[in-house]
């Protein structure tokens, strides 16, 4: 057995390139691993840096100056966010007080429409087990309300966190993207000669990731701007929040539409019962879920995804249990990048290329 290891090890290693590219990979998840809270507004910083510099590459091949163009890229980008904040945040929050409001109503209203199924189905359903099962869940349901009493109390000690990220992030940005050629040859500087499987794998990561950003952020705003206007358009109640559920649900494939399904069903019932106006809103749901993945996601992702469903729901769990949202928000990248190590270890030596 071991002998078998050996020759695997050797015929995968031996190359000083695979070896460099290995330790690379360790250092930087031991680092991020360590110090990846006190780092998070740098790559919270990179991500955004990512995003942007599409267009600021754009006016610059227009004839614009590099600093010039990255200033009216950032302050647009910073009106923009100015925005929605002041349009979405007020709007959110008062539909999700309101919702957490009533929620004590709206599950009053389940349980005594579980309550009426023995009647209905004498044979499949005894009331012994309903009582039962609203026992648990009663008892599920106050954990959580004193979990998210406890996360609310928490989150009063991150306002100095998030006026760091207002702060600091923005002119991380602005250096990312004036001096973004700088950057890439201070590491190209202090990366091994031995990079050519550095240097190839590098190279596809770096377009898969900015793709992915952007498509991503390009498919949160037309998935909740859509439902948003559905929802308001057949006068659901807490439109707005449900519609921005709806579009982050996006950044969890296959997951997060079949969770979000969730509140909108329960809300559409609790105001309408089951009626045509609750199947109405249930089949414009269903369209606009059937046209984000059968059309949106092949036009936004055709290059940047080529992931089999199992390895994509499997890359979420891994990383979104590392480190949360952005592990949630980067699997599909991450993945990519395991299956561009893997098709570089498998390769053939080519040509030595530079990092930029």
């Amino acid at each position: 057995m071991l002998s078998v290891f050996g020759r695997w090890y050797r015929r995968k290693f031996s190359d000083p390139d695979a070896a460099m590219l290995l330790i690379l990979i360790i250092l930087t998840t031991a680092v991020l691993l360590i110090w990846g809270g006190l780092i998070m507004p740098v790559l919270v910083a990179a991500v955004i840096a990512y995003l942007l510099d599409w267009p600021v590459t754009r006016m610059v091949h227009i004839g614009l100056g590099r600093t010039v163009s990255c200033v009216l890229v950032l302050l647009g980008f910073l009106a923009v966010s100015i925005m929605l904040l002041v349009g979405l945040v007020p709007v959110i929050s008062r539909q999700s007080i309101n919702l957490i409001q009533e929620t004590p109503l709206i599950w009053q209203n389940a349980q005594d429409w579980i309550l009426t199924l023995p009647e209905k189905y004498p044979d499949y359903v005894q009331v012994y087990h309903i009582h039962q099962m609203m026992e648990g869940l009663n008892d599920k349901l106050v954990e959580v309300g004193e979990q998210l009493i406890s996360a609310s109390v928490n989150s009063l000690v991150d306002i100095a966190a998030l006026l760091v990220y207002l702060v600091l992030v923005p002119l991380m940005v602005f250096f990312m993207l004036k001096d973004k050629h700088f950057f890439l040859n201070s590491i190209s500087s202090v990366l091994p000669r031995e990079r050519r499987l550095i240097t190839q794998v590098g190279h596809e990561m770096n377009s898969q990731i900015a793709n992915y950003i952007r498509g991503k952020v390009i498919e949160i705003v037309i998935v909740a701007a859509c439902s948003c206007i559905a929802f308001v358009f057949m006068d659901l109640r807490y439109a707005i929040l449900l519609g921005v559920l709806v579009g982050l649900s996006v950044l969890i494939p296959y997951i997060g539409a079949a969770v979000v399904t969730i509140p909108v069903a329960v809300v559409a019932m609790f105001q309408w019962g089951i009626s045509p106006e609750f199947w109405y809103l249930m089949i414009a749901y269903s369209i606009i879920q059937a046209l984000d993945g059968n059309l949106l996601v092949p036009l936004l992702f055709s290059e940047a995804v080529s992931l089999h469903p199992l390895y994509i729901i499997v890359a979420v769990l891994f990383f979104g249990g590392l480190w949360g949202f952005w592990g949630v928000f980067f699997a599909i990248p991450l993945a990519t990048l395991v299956k561009a190590l893997i098709t570089a270890w498998s390769s053939g030596p080519e040509p030595q290329q530079p990092f930029v």
